[in-house]
């Protein structure tokens, strides 16, 4: 399917991490003025005007909160949340609908949301309820990720090794986990960029260079690779120096 409303937005620090949002919504003016809002406030924002894209778009991307309507086509908003639990997924959700009887908010907290909010609404409360919801301590079906051997706290931002402990910046954190989420899928430089929110830095600049050997220092050489013209790919194997 394609991914027609996947789209990226930067911030000017690569230490500055800007969280990523999905909208899954199928009216297309709310759509429109939300992410306009959202990005002028600070937010990559990607968006879904219908369930099945939804689903593929949280298939293919990581992100750091979902803003889910109900009433979607092809695909409900229960049906999402509830696979997207099933398979462990803890990012928070806020679902924003029409639906706006209490036995349709139990529904949808029953399903794992984490907050509910009905339509018609007003912008800065929704922003207020992302805001808390980003800030909120990781509250995880599973506080930890875990690939060949290697476990990624995501409460205490630690990544754990046969060789101990080690505790990682912001930076260090949101690449790992971007790995970590989706281990052995090729990453080009860009995306990885992206997840760091730069646009100061040329194509050529070497600052995902940088972090990619600082990682390696901590997991081994060979555990992240370098497959020339295309990206790094995660594969979770190597000794540590």
């Amino acid at each position: 399917m394609p991914c027609r409303h996947h789209t990226e937005y930067t911030r000017n620090t690569v230490t500055d991490i800007m969280e990523k949002l999905l909208l899954v919504e199928d009216e297309a003016l709310l759509v429109d003025r939300l992410k306009t809002n959202l990005s002028q406030a600070g937010y990559i924002v990607d968006a879904a005007l219908d369930g099945e894209e939804g689903a593929y778009l949280l298939a293919e991307y990581d992100y750091d909160l979902i803003i889910l309507d109900l009433g979607l086509p092809k695909k409900s908003g229960l049906a999402i949340l509830e696979t997207l639990r099933d398979a462990h997924n803890p990012t928070p959700v806020l679902i924003l609908t029409a639906r706006n009887t209490w036995q349709e908010r139990v529904e949808g907290l029953k399903k794992g949301a984490d907050d509910y909010l009905g339509k018609p609404f007003h912008f800065e409360e929704l922003l207020a309820r992302i805001e808390v919801l980003l800030k909120r301590p990781a509250q995880t079906l599973d506080d930890k990720l875990m690939v060949n051997g290697f476990e990624l706290d995501l409460n205490r931002r630690e990544l754990k090794t046969e060789h101990g402990t080690f505790a990682l910046t912001k930076t260090e954190f949101a690449l790992l986990k971007t790995f970590f989420n989706q281990p052995y899928r090729v990453f080009s430089k860009d995306q990885l960029m992206q997840r760091l929110g730069d646009h100061n830095h040329e194509r050529e600049s070497n600052v995902i260079e940088v972090y990619i050997r600082k990682l390696r220092q901590y997991l081994g050489k060979e555990a992240i690779e370098t497959l020339r013209g295309q990206g790094y790919r995660f594969v979770g194997q190597g000794d540590a120096t």
